[in-house]
């Protein structure tokens, strides 16, 4: 689908499976950041000049067009960062860190990204709140049965993954906040794997906190996206101070903030990451996002039951619905695997994915990663069950 609109896979011969670590870039995307480089460069919000305005005006567009994408109820809801990893950090340490008290307890699962773990870890060191895990059932998902269970009067955060990296669930965040916010208690999104393939409505799925990045959705690398609803958003304190978050300041100390969404993009933000993001966007939107996850889902389904047919591969994920597949070769380490089917310029991600807790949940460690896009065909699923059928050649191959 669309496979016209990527000049790398109609220059090369390459496989790529390895969407959930980033996105290839469509063409128009590519044409946009030219654009702003070849006709547009300067810098936004600061030159009374006719390219620095007409490129302000493309950077706000640019912020309402990912408030309309996902549902914003205004684009002062949105707050550019450098990814999702920026954009976690900045809730947790520009808000939570400030909102909760020691004992409070945070939600979260085995199976989140190091970047929706670790700066929990961070603060429960710093300030002793306490993280606790969310049972997954036998399919490794979250049900609202063992959250319910797992809540307690002193739960102030649930923090998860709308889909997670490894596992590839899908998690129901419409009844998870609903139930939340009956016992008052936020909810923090990380929709890093989700946006590119389901539609999110951040107002109707009531979500107060969300982060994604935009090289997972087609777009460039260093642009990310922090949601905030506008009364928890007013309250997050910055975590980086300078040019064109502050009104005024004087030698005395006495500083007074701009209004939202700016008092959070200090210094001069990444404007051809915004820029393409926007075009990213619009790009999905064209094609549907109905229709990519359907078209993906099908495609999930046709590697699932191609790599079954292979008695020595062993699926951890089978049974879960995202793009997304983790696989080992009985007896062999996956970085192993990844290198031999490189050589076939077939790429795949191999390792821990960044979800070192995962290892507890599948009782291994690193698994090889396959992660569908709709640009992903069943030629290249056949060609990639042709080459680990004769992989018993592995060894000679890579050494």
């Amino acid at each position: 689908m669309n496979r016209e609109d990527f000049t790398i896979l109609n220059d090369t011969k390459m496989v790529y499976f390895d969407n959930g670590a980033t996105t290839l870039k469509p063409d128009c995307v590519k044409k946009k950041i030219d654009e702003y480089y070849n006709v547009y460069t300067s810098s936004i919000h600061r030159g009374d000049y006719k390219n620095s305005l007409k490129v302000s005006d493309m950077y706000e567009e640019g912020r309402k067009v990912v408030a309309n994408f996902l549902g914003a109820k205004h684009p002062s809801e949105i707050v550019f960062t450098s990814g999702t990893t920026d954009s976690l950090n900045k809730i947790v340490f520009g808000y939570f860190r400030h909102q909760l008290k020691s004992g409070d307890e945070v939600l979260i699962t085995e199976t989140e990204h190091a970047s929706n773990v670790l700066p929990w870890f961070m603060l429960a060191k710093e300030m002793g709140i306490v993280v606790k895990y969310i049972p997954l059932n036998e399919n490794n998902e979250v049900t609202l049965n063992n959250l319910r269970e797992t809540i307690s009067n002193k739960t102030k955060v649930v923090s998860i993954a709308h889909i997670t990296n490894v596992i590839g669930d899908i998690r129901d965040i419409k009844n998870i906040t609903k139930v939340c916010h009956e016992h008052n208690i936020l909810v923090v999104v990380d929709a890093a794997q989700s946006v590119a393939h389901t539609k999110i409505d951040v107002s109707d799925m009531d979500i107060d906190f969300m982060a994604f990045s935009g090289h997972k959705i087609y777009g460039p690398t260093g642009i990310g996206v922090l949601y905030g609803k506008f009364d928890l958003l007013k309250d997050l304190i910055p975590t980086s101070y300078g040019g064109g978050m502050n009104a005024i300041f004087n030698k005395d100390g006495y500083v007074e903030l701009k209004d939202l969404p700016d008092r959070l993009e200090a210094g001069t933000p990444n404007i051809e990451g915004v820029l393409g993001l926007a075009e990213a966007i619009k790009y999905v939107e064209q094609i549907g996002l109905d229709k990519i996850q359907n078209y993906e889902k099908e495609l999930r389904k046709y590697l699932v039951d191609r790599l079954s047919e292979l008695d020595f591969i062993k699926i951890y994920n089978k049974n879960n619905e995202a793009a997304i597949i983790a696989f080992n070769i009985e007896g062999v380490f996956s970085q192993d695997t990844a290198i031999y089917l490189d050589k076939y310029n077939i790429c795949v991600r191999a390792g821990n994915h960044c979800a070192k807790l995962t290892k507890d949940v599948f009782d291994v460690a690193n698994t090889v990663r396959i992660s569908l896009s709709f640009y992903n065909t069943k030629d290249e699923i056949d060609l990639l069950i042709n080459v680990l059928k004769n992989s018993e050649n592995i060894w000679k191959e890579i050494l």
